[in-house]
């Protein structure tokens, strides 16, 4: 007998999660913060985020480092920055045997890869985040080594203030994370947590085309008044 798949869906897909979180966040800002999502995922749910509070949008790289052979497990993760983020899960390292030169390896790879998102996303144009109330926000957290990477590179930065959110993630994960940020916001933390995608009806892959598509529509709302109410 094959289980209930539906009992885990919490969200029919990433645009509907946003703007649940939106109402969520609203109560918690103190004016119109900076939106800020995690490539690829988080773009749909910070896009609905952005244009519910009517505050800019834009991305912080980063890229998850995957375990050899299941690339999709994070033993750690990278950001951009100068220098680099790192940070790394070293008992899960050791769980799949990954040396210490493999993971360099892999994060120089991953550095590479930033770079060219920078340039298909962006181009030469970042965020402001110095003196600004900063919330970044992602699709969902599993592990938290992407979100924390993305997080001490923000706070080096220095945001007025920082809040994190996501609409679904798992506990141990979102406790690592909660010490790093001003708020914390998660619509669900079910238990036990086994994958982010599970918890959504509509869960393909989001490419670059509409993560470049949905930040050129994000700056048409970028000077509207915020909704907030």
């Amino acid at each position: 007998m094959k289980p209930d798949v539906s009992a885990h869906v919490l969200f029919k897909d990433r645009r509907q999660a946003g703007r649940a979180l939106a109402q969520a966040l609203k109560p918690r800002l103190q004016g119109r913060p900076l939106v800020l999502a995690l490539p690829r995922g988080g773009v749909p749910v910070a896009f609905e985020v952005a244009k519910a509070l009517g505050a800019p949008l834009d991305v912080v790289l980063v890229r998850k480092i995957g375990a050899p052979g299941n690339e999709e497990f994070a033993l750690g993760a990278v950001a951009e920055g100068n220098p680099p983020y790192c940070v790394a899960d070293q008992a899960m390292m050791a769980l799949f045997g990954a040396t210490q030169v493999w993971f360099d390896a892999e994060r120089d790879r991953q550095l590479l890869e930033i770079e060219r998102r920078r340039q298909v996303y962006c181009g030469d144009r970042r965020p402001e985040i110095s003196g600004h109330e900063v919330v970044l926000v992602d699709d969902g957290i599993a592990t938290g080594n992407t979100a924390r990477a993305a997080l001490l590179a923000l706070i080096a930065a220095g945001p007025s203030r920082l809040l994190f959110a996501a609409p679904v993630g798992a506990r141990e994960a979102l406790a690592m994370l909660s010490p790093l940020v001003d708020e914390l916001v998660c619509l669900e933390a079910p238990e036990p947590f086994r994958a982010v995608g599970l918890h959504y009806e509509q869960f393909d892959q989001t490419r670059d085309e509409e993560v470049v598509r949905l930040l050129a529509q994000s700056r048409a709302f970028e000077s509207a008044p915020s909704v907030r109410g």
